[in-house]
């Protein structure tokens, strides 16, 4: 079976390495074009891209995929590559484009999408980040026939996994990442014999996890210790949970849920292994923080630097 790929991230690079280890023909990778990235913004390869020229698979690189959109050159030569490569299914993790109908119309057996949630939950770009900060404890992962709307396609394979109570989106992301890789691997072996089935997704229990936004990164000390840790871990590695002291930036990537109380963003207390700071109710015990243009340092090292902090307002 020749197996087109469309990707850009880390995610979709561990589904590419495992279809190309299990022997899949893939004639043709799609990805972004390359990002300045780094302190000297120089243009990075995509690590999907990067994956495919080691090992000597075409890959092109198109702004955009619509014939009528802003960049219709592109659009024309993507088709024409696709049509010339001929696969028989195109698979799809972590793209970053929308596929429109000529895409999803051009494989004999269509595109099938990795997606990193339990649909119909958390349909959309941040899967992993909403489940994190709604408190789930469990996700997984949807192999999808795709359709033209967002995520709303037959379901073909699903498997489940915990959300562990320390899990970030960085630690959970690598887990569903394998897994997606491995389901992916499966998916395509039941269907060259005839044995992948359609399942609609319900109408019940839909969700939309929205595009994580740099705004919301701003910790709201109002609201309760358990929801605030739930989106640092949430905001791991990106965009990073952030707060202010004296004015100055502070991110915030370890925390537990603490006792005490006093008005929200007060420190409590601030020895030991933790900077204790009130919340709209309960307490946050924070153990890893960073100023800006620092790294990450355990609250430890960082309250030898920064002693009697207790009554000092963050967020203000």
């Amino acid at each position: 079976m020749k197996v087109a790929f469309a990707g850009t991230p880390e995610f979709a690079q561990a589904a590419l390495a495992r279809l190309h280890a299990a022997g899949f023909t893939v004639p043709l990778v799609l990805t972004q074009p390359d990002r300045p990235a780094g302190r000297g913004m120089k243009l990075q390869p995509s690590p999907v891209k990067a994956f495919a020229v080691d090992h000597g698979l075409p890959v092109i690189q198109p702004r955009s995929l619509r014939l009528d959109g802003k960049f219709p050159d592109d659009a024309q030569a993507a088709r024409e590559a696709l049509r010339q490569a001929a696969p028989d299914v195109l698979v799809v993790a972590a793209y970053g484009l929308i596929l429109p109908q000529w895409v999803l119309d051009l494989p004999p057996r269509g595109c099938l999408n990795i997606h990193a949630s339990l649909l119909p939950r958390w349909r959309g770009a941040a899967p992993i980040h909403r489940a994190i900060e709604a408190g789930d404890t469990r996700t997984g992962i949807t192999i999808m026939q795709m359709d033209a709307g967002l995520d709303t396609g037959d379901m073909l394979l699903v498997e489940a996994l915990d959300i562990d109570a320390g899990d970030t989106t960085a630690t959970l992301h690598d887990k569903l990442a394998a897994l997606g890789a491995r389901l992916i691997v499966e998916a395509l072996d039941l269907a060259a014999r005839g044995g992948l089935r359609r399942t609609p997704q319900p109408s019940e229990g839909v969700t939309y996890a929205h595009k994580i936004e740099k705004a919301e990164a701003a910790i709201d000390w109002t609201q309760p210790a358990d929801m605030i840790e739930r989106r640092i871990r949430a905001f791991d590695p990106f965009p990073g949970a952030v707060t202010t002291l004296a004015g100055e930036p502070l991110k915030l990537w370890r925390a537990r849920v603490s006792e005490g109380h006093g008005d929200p963003g007060e420190v409590l207390s601030s020895g030991g292994e933790a900077l204790v700071v009130a919340c709209g109710s309960g307490s946050l015990a924070v153990t890893q923080l960073q100023r800006a243009g620092g790294k990450r340092l355990p609250a430890s090292q960082f309250l030898q630097a920064h002693p009697d902090l207790a009554g000092r307002m963050l967020g203000r």
